[in-house]
Formats: structure tokens, sequence, C-alpha cells
């Protein structure tokens, strides 16, 4: 069998008046102002995931450049074997207040980004 003998199956139609269902009229009925209130909001913006995000990304980033060198890296040896135990409680209180900084920050998007969809009709 060679390759002259081959048809090829014929190519599909296109329709080229439209559905009847988009020339319909709308439907006043209250079921059908129901279906149409029922749709699916678009999707948020989750900004949570991307501060958290981009926090991490910070964080790795520092501890890549500080950890790359050597010489950075004794420095941070150093410094860490100099720390008083009142230094250290104050970087843990600054760390924590950081991260009630952060997740105050979070919650205030939160609570816009609800009352914007609450508003939304």
């Amino acid at each position: 069998m060679s390759t002259d003998d081959y048809t090829a199956p014929p190519a599909p139609t296109v329709a080229l008046e439209p559905p009847a269902a988009a020339t319909a009229t709308v439907d006043p009925s209250p079921a059908a102002a129901m279906a149409a209130a029922s749709a699916p909001a678009p999707a948020r913006t989750r900004w949570a995931a991307i501060i958290w995000g981009t926090l991490f990304a910070v964080i790795a980033g520092n501890a890549i450049f500080l950890l790359a060198d050597d010489a950075r890296r004794e420095g941070i040896a150093g410094w860490m074997l100099d720390l008083t135990p009142m230094t250290v409680t104050s970087f843990a209180l600054l760390v924590a207040g950081g991260l009630v900084l952060l997740l105050g920050a979070i919650g205030l998007i939160r609570r816009v980004q609800r009352r914007a969809a609450s508003r939304t009709p």
C-alpha cells in the first residue's frame, strides 16, 4: 500500500450562525438571577503567601550570601561568640516584634480583601 492510496477524512465543518443559546434573551426570572448571583467569584490574590514567600526568600538570600565566603562565615562565628545574654535577649525580642508586625500587616490585608469581596456585587 502506497501513500498515494490514502485519502484523508473530510475536514470538520464550522457553523457560521451563532448557537441559539447565544441569541436568546436574558431571562428575568428569580431563578435566573439566583443562578447568575451564585457564579463563582474570581480568584483572590493570596497576599499572605506572597509576603511570607518574600520573607523566606530574603532570609535564604542573606544566609547564602553570608555562608558562601569563608571570611564572612568566620566573621559571623566570631560575632556570635562575642554576644552577651542581654544582646541575645534583645535580638529575640526584636525578631518576635517583627513577626507580630508582619502578622498584623497580613491581618490588615486580609480584612481589606474580605471587605472588598463583600462589597462586590
